[in-house]
């Protein structure tokens, strides 16, 4: 029972909930991301390289039980062909280039508020010195605690 309640302590402190939020959202973002590179920014690249369909780019490494040519991936995959899919690997490079580049965007605006952070909250001195014997004393204080002079305002 003593091993549940520590895991449950570790399970339910914040940093390791705001990391498996971070987990859940960023799976999320990936699946945003590989539809957009899918779904919205290969297609017109492909019209515009003449109806390549980036996702049907391969090469045949070794031939299935059925002799190529394969007219798309899933058939050379059904055939049972041992395959290079180019055009897959293509789609996930663009897709990892735009989840880095929001994933920069985001920690540079953060590291942005924390200088701001920083900048806006200058450290007042809680002590300073006595003018006469140099001793180090509270900054409210109207007399010197070692020399007892009195000190101006």
């Amino acid at each position: 029972m003593c091993m549940f309640k520590e895991f449950k302590e570790f399970a339910m402190r914040g940093n390791v909930v705001d990391m498996a939020v971070g987990i859940i959202i960023g799976a999320a973002f990936g699946t945003i991301v590989k539809s957009l590179v899918d779904d919205i920014i290969m297609p017109p690249i492909g019209l515009l390289l003449g109806n390549v369909d980036f996702s049907n780019i391969f090469l045949v490494i070794k031939s299935g039980k059925m002799a190529g040519p394969y007219a798309t991936l899933a058939d050379a995959k059904a055939a049972g062909a041992i395959t290079m899919n180019l055009g897959v690997f293509c789609n996930t490079v663009i897709s990892f280039l735009i989840v880095a580049f929001a994933v920069f965007l985001i920690i540079k605006q953060i590291n942005a508020l924390k200088r701001k952070e920083v900048v806006a909250e200058p450290a007042v001195p809680a002590t300073k010195e006595c003018p006469y014997c140099l001793s180090t004393i509270s900054i409210k204080a109207s007399r010197c605690a070692q020399c007892t002079s009195e000190l101006k305002s």
